[in-house]
């Protein structure tokens, strides 16, 4: 099926993603409806080897940003102006913000977590543990550092990922972090305040894959929270909601992402309850 725009619109753009795969799509079209925003937020399937000339094309049509997904993260970076803070230090973007004439790499993945977590608790002295150590448990953990996390303990089960994120938030990031190998069911620390699963762990379609973890150890009051958005209500959200912690969904963080997109492309506010609503439809 055919699909006709106006080239005078504004463009945003997902590179990397089929439509048939993007919520993020449908979410941020209904923003832009309710906001009587004449936008677009195109869904380009782009090879890695056409990675530079969708970058030149997104400079020449005027679109005003593009967000990148798995595995352009890290090559668009030689394609782009320069870097926002926390992408640089995480070596990663997924999403690019034209100012001026120059196309500029910022990172959402943590933000939209971090404002997630500020409604429940502020992260500035938590005691965090993360398990995975891919490119969410990076840009998640650089954020809470640079909002000011205690500690952070890297759960993963290879040891070279690991630690190297590990050394990355102490040498660079300057935040205090540890690395633990996952060894069978892992038994989350006393001192956990907020505990994420970073992982693929209950994506679809293993909606009944279980995070292999000590389900004891999450008392009442713990902050538990789970970056998959399909579905927002995995295995690990259940038994923890079950057990009386308070909950973090991948529905939440991202929209939160989505927001700061929104903001920086547009200027403008959206309003989260219609991209909620947006993702409900698409989650059923």
């Amino acid at each position: 099926m055919s699909k006709v725009w106006n080239f005078k619109q504004e463009l945003t753009a997902a590179f990397g993603m089929p439509i048939a795969e993007n919520p993020t799509q449908y979410m941020m079209e209904a923003a832009y409806r309710a906001k009587g925003l004449e936008w677009r937020y195109l869904s380009l399937e782009v090879s890695p080897e056409g990675l530079r000339d969708a970058v030149l094309g997104a400079r020449a049509m005027g679109f005003r940003g593009f967000n990148c997904t798995i595995p352009h993260k890290v090559a668009v970076i030689e394609h782009l102006d320069g870097l926002g803070e926390s992408a640089e230090l995480m070596g990663a973007v997924n999403c690019v913000v034209r100012r001026g004439d120059q196309l500029i790499g910022e990172n959402t993945d943590g933000k939209g977590f971090v404002q997630s977590l500020k409604e429940l608790r502020d992260p500035a002295g938590a005691d965090v543990t993360i398990l995975g150590a891919g490119g969410a448990a990076r840009a998640i953990s650089v954020e809470l550092g640079l909002a000011g996390a205690k500690r952070i303990t890297i759960v993963n089960r290879g040891e070279t990922r690991g630690r190297t994120l590990t050394e990355l938030l102490n040498n660079r990031a300057k935040i205090s972090a540890e690395f633990v190998p996952w060894e069978g069911e892992y038994r989350i620390s006393e001192t956990t305040d907020v505990l994420i699963n970073a992982t693929s762990i209950g994506l679809f379609p293993d909606v009944d894959a279980r995070v292999p973890l000590d389900y004891q150890r999450l008392q009442q009051g713990l902050v538990v929270a789970d970056v998959i958005p399909n579905p927002p209500n995995t295995q690990l959200v259940k038994v923890a909601r079950e057990r009386g912690c308070q909950v973090i969904d991948g529905k939440g963080m991202l929209v939160n992402q989505g927001v700061l997109g929104f903001r920086y492309w547009t200027g403008e506010d959206p309003d989260p309850a219609v991209m909620h609503g947006a993702l409900d439809e698409v989650f059923g």
